[in-house]
């Protein structure tokens, strides 16, 4: 195994065109690999800080020099001689070099480029594919699987303008079906949608994440328009393809009320309950992820106990990739789901952690890309490592997300020859 000679940071821009750190971790084997850190588009009070220049005569204050900084200056001499194999202690390095709860000192963004680059050469070193390797320091005996998709269809919120109050309507292929072919009739249901959408002279430009971004009246005309999407396929709507609601209902709430274009008064969180109730049924809605606001804990208690036998009730801002906030709403019962993205906690080992805690509470794990993301597909080979059960990964268009898309076709490959190997 090969031990780390040298850490290389630069700054790159991500697919919103901001900068974000990028690190070469170079072995003394010869091994080179690169890693880059994604950006949150609605980013949680509870994530940890991705850290910012504020300099507002570079990149409006968005440059990541110090992060740069602090990888080339404090993290890497603390990295020099040590196996890359060594990912725990590597990440407790870092993690007690920053000395924050947030990763505020060095940046979440600095040390989870680095976090995650160690694991890359790490694989490539052991002459593993990355899922593998990352596969023993997890407890699952459960083999690696190709998750199902959540495909955007349809961006809303912070994504997309805030046209739409929802941030992303999905579409999910059913389980029972390969990946390879789930993924055709996403793309095929993606440009359906938009023949759907350019007849009614709507717009089809899209938002942050893929998802195309009309201009409609209420959020339920964007459920009208997938269904005519679908049906034009001659697809089984609750057989073939499901739909689900990504929420983000920060957005859209303040002081435990929420206001959508669907009603002409704020509602309160039962009443909003009561309309994801109505639209769960109407649409055989399969998940809704964040269909509360982050510090409505007495409604994430409500809506989890009336829908959870219904529909998955996902946690991604209400727990941030975090421990602590993970335990709080296992012990309030206020989720049935949790998305996990590692740029919320900082570290490849604490995201894993946070995945076997989840698993062992009996939840659904989503593992998902952030609005900001880069061409790096390493969250594809996390997401198969920790079998999870859903990946996010944007809409199947744009090469920021079309290479996690496509990096799952080759894992699809490389688990078919395992298991011929075996058999």
């Amino acid at each position: 195994m090969g031990k780390i000679k040298q850490l290389i940071a630069r700054e790159i821009l991500n697919a919103k065109g901001n900068p974000t750190v990028e690190v070469t971790v170079v072995l003394n084997d010869g091994v080179l690999v690169n890693s880059s850190s994604p950006s949150g588009g609605s980013i949680g009070t509870f994530e940890a800080l991705e850290l910012r220049d504020q300099d507002p005569n570079r990149y409006g204050g968005m440059g990541v020099l110090k992060a740069i900084s602090n990888i080339n200056n404090i993290i890497e001499p603390k990295l020099i001689g040590i196996d890359a194999n060594k990912q725990q202690e590597i990440d407790k390095i870092m993690i007690e070099l920053d000395g924050t709860q947030n990763k505020s000192h060095l940046g979440a963004n600095a040390i989870l480029a680095v976090s995650m680059a160690v694991a890359k050469a790490a694989a490539k070193s052991s002459s593993l594919p990355l899922f593998l390797y990352l596969r023993q320091f997890l407890k699952t005996a459960d083999p690696p699987k190709i998750p199902v998709s959540l495909v955007n269809l349809i961006n809303g919120g912070k994504h997309a303008g805030n046209n739409l109050d929802f941030e992303g309507f999905l579409l999910i292929p059913a389980s029972s079906k390969q990946y390879s072919e789930s993924l055709q009739i996403s793309v095929n249901v993606y440009n359906s949608l938009r023949k759907t959408l350019e007849a009614k002279n709507l717009h089809t430009m899209v938002g942050d994440e893929g998802g195309f971004g009309p201009n409609l009246a209420t959020n339920e005309d964007a459920f009208a328009y997938i269904m005519q999407a679908i049906d034009n396929l001659n697809l089984r709507f609750g057989f073939d393809v499901f739909l689900g609601l990504d929420l983000s209902a920060n957005v859209f709430s303040s002081q435990s009320r929420y206001k959508i274009k669907d009603n002409s008064s704020s509602l309160s969180a039962t009443e909003i309950i009561n309309y994801y109730e109505n639209i769960t049924k109407n649409y055989h809605l399969l998940y809704l992820e964040d269909p509360l606001a982050e510090d409505d804990w007495d409604g994430w208690v409500e809506i989890t106990a009336k829908l959870s036998d219904q529909v998955i009730i996902a946690g991604d801002d209400l727990t941030s990739t975090n421990p602590y906030r993970l335990q709080m709403a296992l012990d309030k019962k206020a989720i049935s789901g949790i998305v996990i993205k590692p740029s919320q906690i900082g570290t490849v080992i604490e995201s894993l952690a946070v995945v076997e805690a989840a698993r062992q509470a009996g939840l659904k794990i989503i593992v998902s890309t952030r609005g900001g993301e880069t061409n790096d597909d390493f969250i594809a080979d996390f997401a198969v490592a920790v079998s999870a059960d859903y990946t996010k990964f944007g809409a199947p268009v744009r090469g920021e997300n079309s290479c996690k898309f496509n990096r799952l076709l080759g894992i699809e490959e490389q688990l078919k020859s395992l298991r011929l190997k075996t058999e």
